[in-house]
């Protein structure tokens, strides 16, 4: 069975779990992530690591991205005061 089928059938059968044991899922994913020292889901990070994700983003090379737009502290103002 590969991966993808597992994860498949993992998602099938959790769907059709009671709610007690779906958070027990939950806490023993959460323990083995941390144990295996695996980066957190977006929405599990700390505010640490936005703000170095932002401070990344913003010191990255702008010739990276040529689609970007740039925005001036005046366009900021009006948008805040808006």
């Amino acid at each position: 069975m590969t991966a993808a089928q597992l994860r498949q059938q993992l998602h099938q059968r959790i769907d059709h779990l009671p709610d007690e044991i779906v958070k027990q899922i939950a806490d023993f994913t959460a323990f083995m992530i941390a144990q295996n020292k695996l980066p957190l889901a977006y929405e599990d990070w700390p505010t640490r690591y936005w703000q170095d994700f932002a401070l990344d983003q913003f010191f990255r090379d702008e010739d990276l991205d040529e689609d970007a737009v740039e925005y001036t502290l005046q366009d900021a103002q009006e948008i805040y005061h808006s």
